[in-house]
């Protein structure tokens, strides 16, 4: 018997060994991979209208491909067309590719986590993957953060995820002038314990809220705010099972990996981190990113991405002196000046006594005579007249500007704009030839791109709004402009919706003002939101919050009905605020709603009544404030849960709201989704409560005949 008991320890172990050296192999020489190409941000809009960064993704295959990965996976919801058009015409499709699969998963997630998601019920990844946004562009070798991660990985399984950093100093000119990510490390076990963003416009310094036990339970911790992100992440399948877990979280920084360090004790689940400090990596995250890492590339700062490397087919650059690169067939005109760090695409031309300085010029340019560029971006085809002056501005494709323009500092002009002799564009413009379903008039055309020009201006929408305008910028123009993660996204960021930041704006971003809406009204709203939301961010006790109200209400005599709509307006924004900080979606709402419970009793006072106008009223106006929000669905099934819970509204203020036809008009319906499963378990627990009722109804009667 021993001998046999023996011989079967000795199989499984050489079983699980077995296992392991597959796994290995798995990560360390044919890994899949998964490349996000859709942002769900909206930083190069009005570019990303019409088209996909495609020319960006190909740097990211590129560095892929020396990591010697062998499968890959493009996750893309917006344009698949266009990138899958790119895809099959180009070299990672040819017999000669590095990879042995390259597939294109079309999807209509509205945010990385439902794409995430979607690609853990599709059960393609079979072991360790590397997770890959589309604008990286490095040189990284990822050999010994792999080996790293499978060693930890052996001794502990629990050890899901090792995120790559990039080490450069504080200020580095990639960094976004906005939010900047901090991590909390023990060095010990280059282990990330914590994990926050800290907007840098505040001023002040940095501040973080580091949990005391972490402060007690480590002898050394680093607090790194040096770091760069380039969003390369080497995962276990356990990651996606954690998505699929929570659907709540959005984003792969502020929503999954706080979520996840902040559960530790939940989970058990540890993310490490692996930091270089002489590669280069970065993101293309945003217009002024672009600008940093085009200068960096130029500069020769990431060799061997360099022009001159000829690395994407069809290239043909040649470095001069100056860190000056031309590729074949450029013509240049008498007296013509070309400066340092400039770049001239293939059959590009440049007319007589022009200066270009610090530009890059894209291929089959056609730039006139005494034109000024500096610092600009001109795409392929496009034409610049004569005289014109551009600085520090983005010209797009096929886009043509007129003779003696000037283009401020920060202006986009997207993909075939064409722009009327003498115009002036101001840095803060940004023009398009995409309507984008909006109605634009000739006169408003006119103003835009002069009297025989064809453009519009790229107005924001509501979900965009003037947060996400900074972002989209090339130029960094002021402290406050600038809040990255905070207003990338009309599809899934934490912040889509509503303010997230009581400094942004003062006005109402959930539901717009009727138009017959008497101004004392309005006023009262707008004022009576901001003071509430300031109470709440001051963590002010409820019974002065509502005394504070009912003053100022007294001074205005407006309607509960105004009352209750400042109140869930302010509640809803600071649920903003902790989602954007990192909380999750619940637990934000129960920090709001259950903390401040007694605020919301005062505003109801109908549960002795049959009806329950009042909270029918507070739930209608949850929903209308949530309609354009990108999780609104989600969050209307956590306020509904937790308003129920706490018994500010009472089980038949729920189904009376949920029967009400004001609920289901017009796009209330859009947040309504994930709440049917509350109501349909309100709805049993009332039947079993009729059932109780007759049984013991039933049982009285007999006790009465019996008698």
């Amino acid at each position: 018997m021993p001998p046999k008991a023996s011989k079967f320890k000795s199989n499984a172990k050489a079983q699980e060994e077995k296992r392991e050296e597959s796994l290995q192999a798995v990560v360390s020489r044919t890994a899949q991979d998964l490349i996000l190409a859709d942002s769900y941000e909206t930083r190069f809009t009005p570019f990303t209208l019409e088209r996909p960064r495609v020319q960006i993704s190909k740097y990211t295959l590129e560095f892929l491909a020396h990591t010697g990965i062998q499968e890959i996976f493009i996750y893309c919801g917006l344009h698949t067309d266009q990138v899958e058009e790119y895809i099959n015409s180009s070299k990672w499709k040819s017999s000669s590719s590095s990879f042995r699969s390259l597939t294109l998963l079309k999807s209509d997630a509205t945010s990385v986590g439902d794409a995430l998601r979607d690609l853990d019920h599709r059960d393609l990844i079979t072991g360790d993957f590397i997770l890959v946004s589309g604008d990286v562009i490095s040189n990284m070798s990822i050999e010994a953060s792999l080996a790293k991660h499978r060693t930890r990985r052996e001794k502990d399984k629990n050890a899901i995820m090792t995120i790559l950093l990039r080490e450069a100093g504080i200020e580095h000119h990639t960094k976004s002038a906005g939010r900047r990510p901090v991590f909390v490390l023990d060095p010990s076990k280059e282990r990330c314990l914590h994990y926050e963003e800290t907007n840098c416009n505040t001023g002040g310094g940095t501040n973080i809220d580091i949990d005391p036990d972490l402060l007690s339970s480590y002898s050394e911790l680093e607090i790194r705010e040096d770091l760069i992100d380039c969003y390369i992440d080497i995962c276990t399948p356990d990651v996606l099972s954690l998505w699929s877990d929570n659907f709540d979280y959005q984003s792969v920084r502020t929503s999954f990996l706080y979520g996840v360090l902040k559960d530790y004790e939940l989970n058990g689940k540890t993310i490490h981190t692996h930091i270089v400090s002489d590669q280069y990596a970065a993101r293309v995250k945003s217009l002024r990113a672009y600008d940093a890492i085009s200068k960096d590339v130029i500069g020769r700062w990431a060799y061997p991405l360099c022009p001159d490397s000829n690395l994407l087919e069809g290239q043909s650059y040649r470095y001069e002196k100056g860190e000056i690169y031309t590729e074949n067939g450029v013509a240049l005109g008498r007296n013509c000046c070309i400066q340092n760090r400039s770049v001239l695409g293939a059959g590009t031309s440049i007319g007589n006594d022009s200066i270009v300085s610090e530009t890059v010029l894209g291929r089959q340019c056609r730039i006139g005579r005494n034109t000024v560029l500096e610092g600009a971006y001109v795409w392929d085809n496009a034409v610049v007249g004569d005289g014109s002056v551009i600085r520090r501005a983005i010209i797009g494709k096929g886009a043509i500007v007129g003779k003696n323009c000037i283009v401020e500092e920060g202006a986009l002009i997207s993909y075939d704009v064409k722009l009327s002799d003498n115009v002036v564009i101001a840095g803060t413009r940004k023009l398009t030839r995409t309507k984008a379903g909006r109605d634009v008039s000739p006169q408003t055309e006119l103003a835009a791109v002069g009297e025989s020009g064809e453009g519009y201006d790229y107005v924001a929408e509501d979900n965009d709004s003037d947060r996400s305008s900074a972002s989209a910028s090339l130029v960094y123009r002021k402290p406050d402009a600038s809040l990255s993660n905070l207003s990338i996204s009309t599809l899934g960021s934490t912040a889509s919706g509503y303010e997230a930041t009581q400094s942004i704006s003062r006005k109402d971003s959930f539901v717009s003002e009727t138009s017959n809406e008497a101004e004392p009204n309005k006023d009262f709203h707008m004022e009576a939101t901001a003071n509430i939301l300031d109470s709440l961010q001051k963590d002010e006790l409820p019974d002065n919050i509502f005394l504070e109200l009912n003053a100022f209400r007294m001074t205005v005599d407006v309607s509960q009905h105004e009352i209750r709509r400042a109140v869930v307006t302010a509640f809803l924004k600071r649920v903003a605020n902790l989602e954007a900080s990192g909380l999750g979606a619940r637990e934000s709402v129960h920090k709001v709603f259950g903390k401040y419970k007694a605020v919301l009793d005062r505003t109801i006072f109908d549960k002795e009544a049959q009806m329950k106008p009042d909270q029918i009223d507070l739930l209608i106006l949850v929903q209308e404030q949530l309609v354009s929000h990108a999780k609104g669905d989600s969050l209307m099934l956590f306020i509904a849960k937790e308003l129920y819970d706490i018994g500010v509204v009472e089980k038949d203020g729920i189904l009376k709201w949920w029967d009400d036809k004001r609920s289901k008009n017009g796009e209330l319906t859009k947040v309504r989704g994930l709440t049917e499963k509350f109501i349909s378990y309100l709805e049993e627990e009332e039947d079993d409560d009729d059932e109780d009722d007759d049984e013991e109804e039933e049982d009285d009667d007999e006790d009465e005949s019996e008698r």
